[in-house]
């Protein structure tokens, strides 16, 4: 390894481990670096500039609004009581209801914090209520949150397409299957910690009453509906889509609902600019850094590193996997984008791994960094919905993220659960 990519790294990890922000470490260990190697820094502003200027980054900000207008509008309740209705009767019903509620908000907000925040606020107490630990509710929903960016629209995929330079549409649409597995795991692991503790289940909703649950629910419903097929069908694109679930969010809030007042609007809109511009300093001092790698070579050396550890592609997935789950433990997943997908991407090609697929299998991975120490972000928001602590929350989310783990390998090692559905649109 040459001693730019040491400089680089090493003071990139001293940052972090002095528990320097993560966008504030990116930016500042590329100074240090080219400072020390006397490179050119007025290149520097030119390249951060660039980089959160271009049009697909809009679907961010609208995203973000999106999530916190369904929110207040009433959808995540309607949503919940609706899977309650429909399947809180069975066994491990809550855990269920739990899932298929994150399942419906994740393809609306894209994110998996506000998936977790969102529908965590109103279940967790539910699922404590009928007899599951406060720990399991809590992990279980901190990993379904995770959902948020596997599921489409997602907004870990619009950046993976800016990164990688490939279709947001076909990400969006590889992510289906994986996503919808996931929850599918996640449920069937609910019911077993449910008949293992011998949770009581909640009394059958009558007909009238599912009904009653559904034409609530109806609006949400509708909505993921709307996004994405406006998108496959190519009556908008994902950027545009943003925009779109943004306008159905405010008519279903301000008419159908009429939970929400326009008096909201402009705190919600400050809210989203905040996250916006968090996310938006992490893009342009993770793309300095990531511009580094490849201007002075680094992530090409990296690669060919990695492709004299091993020589066949099965290999190779593996190592990227062991590799970008300990990543997810220290950085979000756009700072991991723009780190590892300018090492990654020559290895892609030059093994024949699809990028569409790989961009599905990285996301699954930094979505399990969501909901693993010290810095996942979707346990701290289970922190604060709880009450407990960090250790509680971790202890809690084990037999989940086992599962989560099981399902990462199988879209890892099974490359058709992410490339049949984008294999059937073309």
């Amino acid at each position: 390894m040459s001693a730019t990519a040491i400089c680089l790294f090493a003071s990139f990890f001293i940052l972090l481990f002095l528990n320097v922000p993560i966008a504030v470490a990116l930016g500042l260990s590329t100074v240090i670096t080219m400072f020390a190697f006397e490179l050119p820094l007025p290149s520097l502003p030119s390249t951060m500039f660039s980089s959160m200027t271009k049009f697909t980054l809009l679907a961010i900000p609208f995203f973000f609004l999106a999530g916190l207008i369904m929110e207040r509008a009433g959808i995540s309740k309607r949503l919940i009581a609706f899977a309650q209705a429909m399947t809180g009767h069975y066994r491990g019903g809550m855990a269920i209801v739990a899932v298929i509620a994150a399942t419906f908000f994740a393809s609306m907000s894209g994110s998996g914090p506000a998936t977790m925040a969102a529908v965590g606020a109103i279940v967790i107490p539910a699922m404590v209520k009928q007899g599951y630990r406060k720990d399991q509710s809590a992990g279980l929903l901190a990993t379904a949150g995770g959902m948020g960016i596997v599921l489409p629209p997602s907004i870990a995929y619009v950046v993976y397409g800016v990164v990688a330079e490939v279709s947001i549409g076909k990400l969006f649409i590889a992510g289906i299957v994986p996503g919808l597995l996931m929850g599918l795991c996640l449920a069937i692991t609910g019911y077993v910690i449910a008949r293992k503790y011998d949770i009581p289940t909640l009394p059958k909703a009558s007909r009238q009453e599912k009904w009653k649950a559904f034409k609530e629910a109806s609006w949400g419903l509708l909505a993921p509906l709307i996004i994405l097929g406006g998108i496959y069908s190519g009556l908008f694109t994902p950027t545009e889509s943003a925009i779109v679930a943004v306008f159905y969010g405010l008519f279903v809030g301000l008419f159908i609902y009429k939970e929400f007042s326009l008096k909201e609007i402009p705190g919600l809109l400050i809210e989203s600019a905040k996250n916006t511009s968090m996310i938006m300093l992490i893009v342009a001092a993770a793309s300095s850094f990531a511009w580094l790698l490849t201007v002075e070579g680094i992530a090409q050396d990296m690669a060919n590193m990695l492709m004299g550890f091993a020589d066949n592609k099965y290999t190779i997935l593996l190592v990227i996997t062991i590799i970008l789950l300990i990543a997810g433990m220290f950085v979000d997943a756009i700072s991991a984008y723009y780190i590892f997908l300018p090492i990654f991407l020559p290895i892609l090609v030059a093994m024949g791994i699809d990028p569409i697929h790989f961009g599905v299998l990285m996301t699954l991975n930094l979505a399990i960094g969501l909901v693993t120490p010290p810095v996942g972000l979707d346990l701290y928001v289970a922190c604060g919905l709880t009450g407990l602590s960090l250790k509680q929350i971790s202890k809690g989310v084990i037999p989940f993220l086992l599962v989560a783990i099981v399902v990462l390998l199988l879209v890892t090692y099974i490359p058709a659960l992410s490339l049949w559905l984008p294999g059937l649109m073309d």
